[in-house]
């Protein structure tokens, strides 16, 4: 039999290769054809290369998983790879919708990988039959449905969530650069600026702190001092110093950052 072949798409290439990484330690047989970082790529590589699975993250900038499946389940088994909340999960439950959260969970892919592998040769012992039910009669592909009630129903439940911010805008020289939400460590204002930390580099925005506060996810980003906002995912450790003052070891950066008093009930249990 011909190796099963997959395409992981998702805008974070950490990710992408960590998800390579596991599937090839679960399933080494699995051929990884092609990788994209938003749907409208994952789009023009399935079209080319047609993995038969693949592994579709849902929140991407250009064209996001959940419009690109709508076109990508026609010819390929979805598994959708989602940091969604609750809400979003039971859509996927009630749809019958394959799925992995962030961060991945081993014994889930696991689990994953073992209904792929039979959905696959389920899939390549009917083709014969599907090819001549399809010359007498066109029949819908009970996924592509699958995608489209799942979509209403996502789309029903976020009318009802707050849309915050995934990029940031700042000026270098000239030019503008977009700076997801996902690369920045913290932020910190000044008297007329805030500062953007990223592991590369930092960038001033005219943005105040509290209109950041108001516009970001406070799940993604905590307030810990009136002058600091901090990206929880961030975050490598909380110590004290020889003040008793709880400080922030960042992953990736030197900063060590200080936790007001006010704030402190964040790390009660750390």
């Amino acid at each position: 039999m011909n190796k099963i072949t997959a395409m992981i798409v998702d805008d974070e290439a950490p990710m992408r290769a960590h998800l390579r990484s596991k599937l090839k330690q679960i399933w080494p047989e699995l051929e990884i054809i092609a990788e994209a970082q938003n749907g409208i790529v994952a789009i023009e590589e399935a079209e080319k290369r047609h993995p038969q699975i693949i592994f579709l993250d849902i929140r991407m900038p250009g064209k996001n998983g959940i419009e690109a499946a709508a076109q990508l389940a026609e010819n390929a088994i979805l598994i959708f790879v989602t940091a969604y909340d609750e809400y979003a999960i039971q859509a996927f439950e009630r749809g019958a919708m394959d799925y992995l959260l962030k961060p991945i969970d081993v014994e889930r892919l696991q689990q994953t990988c073992l209904r792929l592998k039979q959905r696959v040769l389920e899939k390549l012992a009917n083709t014969k039959n599907i090819e001549e039910e399809e010359k007498s009669t066109t029949k819908p592909n009970h996924q592509s449905q699958q995608v489209e009630q799942l979509l209403t129903q996502l789309m029903l439940q976020q009318a009802q969530q707050k849309d915050y911010l995934r990029w940031i805008q700042a000026s270098v020289g000239t030019s503008l650069r977009m700076i997801s939400t996902k690369e920045i460590l913290f932020f910190k204002s000044d008297e007329k600026y805030t500062l953007v930390q990223t592991e590369q580099a930092e960038f001033l925005i005219r943005k105040t702190l509290k209109e950041l506060e108001d516009e970001l996810d406070p799940k993604e980003f905590w307030r810990i001092h009136r002058s600091t906002l901090v990206r929880v995912n961030a975050i490598a450790e909380v110590t004290r110093d020889f003040r008793g003052r709880q400080m922030l070891g960042l992953k990736g950066c030197s900063d060590k950052l200080e936790v007001s008093r006010n704030h402190t009930h964040l790390f009660q249990q750390m």
